[in-house]
């Protein structure tokens, strides 16, 4: 996992740079059927979401990307999980939507590319209420404590994992977090972040168990050098923002 663009870094605010050409992310395909089922597993790293190629980012990207998976990153009861961090803060966690460029075949052909992937990112905090779409997903860790065991979890809306606002966001050229590292990734972080309640934070974060049977926790990769890369940004960061907003 080397190179001098690796992922994820910390957004220093002041030190992005607008840009009026990043357009609202605009998605299809978000809204999964109910009596269709989809793959959930614990593959010792992460809880991940298997998801049909009829997700798509439609708009805010120059090209059109597949979706192929979803995954969370925590921390622990005590300590904060993203792998992202903005202006040196950690949040409590952090879901990645990994996509893949349709004009390659497939996911394993495009993730070697420049151009090839692209991964939403968002920040996860604790909130007063109960979240029902990530209850979607919570509800089913106890059936997949050990690594490798899978459950098939009906369809919901998936859009409704991220923020509401998806016009508001950094972006910048990085990699995939896990090894092999590819440096094939246009990453989108959203600035507005998704509120959990404490009882589900505390699911996500006690649930799964590693390769070595110990507690599946604090599974984020330390932030990398932004080695004179740009993190641009789709929203003049210096005005004030609503609250539960990173940046």
């Amino acid at each position: 996992c080397k190179g001098t663009m690796q992922s994820p870094i910390n957004i220093v605010t002041a030190q992005t740079i607008f840009s009026p050409d990043l357009r609202p992310i605009q998605l299809s395909g978000y809204s999964l059927p109910a009596n269709e089922e989809f793959m959930l597993k614990n593959n010792g790293h992460t809880v991940l979401l298997e998801l049909p190629e009829s997700l798509a980012i439609t708009g805010g990207y120059a090209q059109q990307y597949r979706a192929v998976q979803l995954h969370l990153h925590w921390g622990s009861p005590s300590e904060p999980g993203s792998e992202h961090t903005v202006n040196g803060q950690r949040f409590a966690a952090e879901i990645h939507v990994v996509h893949y460029n349709t004009k390659y075949d497939n996911f394993k052909e495009a993730m070697v590319h420049p151009d090839g992937l692209a991964v939403l990112g968002a920040f996860l905090e604790v909130g007063p209420m109960e979240n029902p779409y990530y209850q979607e997903i919570l509800e089913h860790l106890y059936k997949i404590q050990r690594v490798g065991q899978e459950v098939l979890v009906p369809g919901f809306n998936i859009a409704g994992l991220l923020p509401a606002n998806l016009k508001l966001y950094f972006h910048y050229n990085g990699s995939l977090t896990t090894p092999p590292c590819y440096q094939s990734v246009k990453w989108t972080i959203f600035n507005e972040t998704v509120l959990l309640s404490r009882d589900q934070m505390l699911v996500l974060v006690t649930s799964l168990r590693n390769d070595d049977s110990n507690l599946l926790q604090n599974n984020y990769r330390p932030v990398q050098n932004l080695n004179r890369r740009q993190v641009l940004s789709s929203f003049q960061t210096t005005l004030s923002l609503a609250k539960h907003t990173p940046g």
